[in-house]
């Protein structure tokens, strides 16, 4: 099967990961696998994992140049010849929308997010299966959408259990970590995802600062990357840590390759979002794996990860007193088991034998019109 994957870019991200993961595990199982993007420093992997890449300008939320970059999209489908089409954003989606309407390839959708529900937002139900990694997702497209049923997929995203194993961490990596953010002796707090105002790192600052009398030894470490249009929302994080004076007790460590070793530094991993709750919540999963607990947001796909006082705890958006208590407890109780549930419900092999299956359904439906 020659399977095409389409995104908007190939920069940091869950979507992104999962996208070069199932690049690699369909040439492992002797599928062609090919990926469309803007570009992004993830291309290398996809080549380097023996799929191919192909640059299209599929980001640009531009309507002027819409017909255009379709057109693009169309000379490229042509040129790939693939049996089947997977589009994971919107523009992506609406571009193949329009560049497959003679074509007819067939198309699946992944749906990773609660975007506004909108017309514009509804191109992630029209594939000819719709996938969703969460049942939070599943339920939220099929409430506000209509979708039936019977082209609803729910495959939650899968970990790689050799790149997320305690017993396979890079121990010098992990020392330089430790030393380069003096961690020793100290109670690490992580929080891992881009700098943006969903993740609401603002909301684990303050939960710091109230419990830092009770957890003196407490380290907040936020590992993710800035976005230019985020600047000033990291700048006021900044900001806030040292208004708080928590210089000592929280550092920014930018972007990360190593997750899994950071994963392997810390005692407890937050997940925080706010406002708009995780798809999925990839971070949660892999930090599970690594026997990390979590607490997280009680919203979105943490509500299919996360189980009260046995991998974690889940605490109301925005409530950071609450993510105080929580922290305390985390520093108290230490859970067991994490691994093996995690890779039992979220492994990726999982992921990829489901993700198949999906393509194949819609071929053999394909076959029979």
């Amino acid at each position: 099967m020659h399977i095409l994957q389409i995104l908007p870019a190939l920069d940091e991200g869950g979507v992104e990961r999962g996208t070069v993961e199932l690049n690699r595990e369909f040439v492992r199982r002797g599928h062609v696998s090919t990926v469309i993007s803007s570009g992004g420093r993830m291309v290398s992997t996809v080549e380097r994992e023996g799929g191919r890449h192909v640059t299209l300008e599929v980001k640009s939320k531009n309507p002027l140049t819409a017909l255009a970059r379709a057109a693009a999209l169309r000379r490229a489908l042509v040129a790939i010849q693939p049996d089947l089409i997977h589009f994971r954003s919107r523009v992506p989606g609406w571009l193949v929308r329009l560049a497959n309407r003679s074509l007819r390839l067939p198309v699946v959708s992944t749906v990773h997010g609660f975007n506004s529900v909108s017309a514009y937002s509804r191109i992630m139900t029209m594939g000819e299966r719709v996938i969703c990694p969460s049942t939070a997702v599943l339920d939220f497209v099929r409430a506000h959408y209509g979708t039936p049923d019977e082209r609803l997929r729910l495959i939650p995203r899968g970990i790689d259990p050799q790149r997320f194993d305690p017993a396979r961490t890079d121990t010098a990596f992990m020392a330089d970590f430790r030393r380069r953010f003096e961690l020793e002796g100290r109670f690490v707090v992580l929080g891992v995802g881009r700098i943006t105002q969903l993740k609401g790192y603002d909301v684990l600052i303050d939960a710091t600062a109230a419990v830092r009398e009770r957890l003196p030894t407490i380290k907040t470490v936020i590992v993710g990357g800035v976005e230019p249009a985020r600047a000033d929302y990291a700048q006021s994080l900044h900001e806030q840590v040292r208004r708080l004076g928590l210089d000592e007790h929280v550092v920014f460590a930018g972007s990360q390759s190593q997750v899994a070793e950071i994963y392997a530094c810390a005692h407890v991993l937050v997940s925080g979002n706010q406002a708009k709750p995780e798809a999925f919540g990839r971070s949660m999963a892999e930090a599970l794996a690594m026997d990390c607990p979590v607490i997280a947001t009680r919203f979105g796909g943490a509500l299919d990860i996360v189980r009260e006082g046995v991998n974690g705890w889940l605490v109301e958006p925005g409530d950071a007193a609450q993510l105080a208590d929580r922290l305390v407890e985390a520093s108290r109780h230490t859970l067991t088991g994490l691994r093996e549930d995690a890779l039992a419900r979220f492994s990726l092999d999982q992921m990829v034998e489901k993700t198949l299956a999906v393509y194949d359904e819609v071929l053999a439906a394909r076959r029979t019109e």
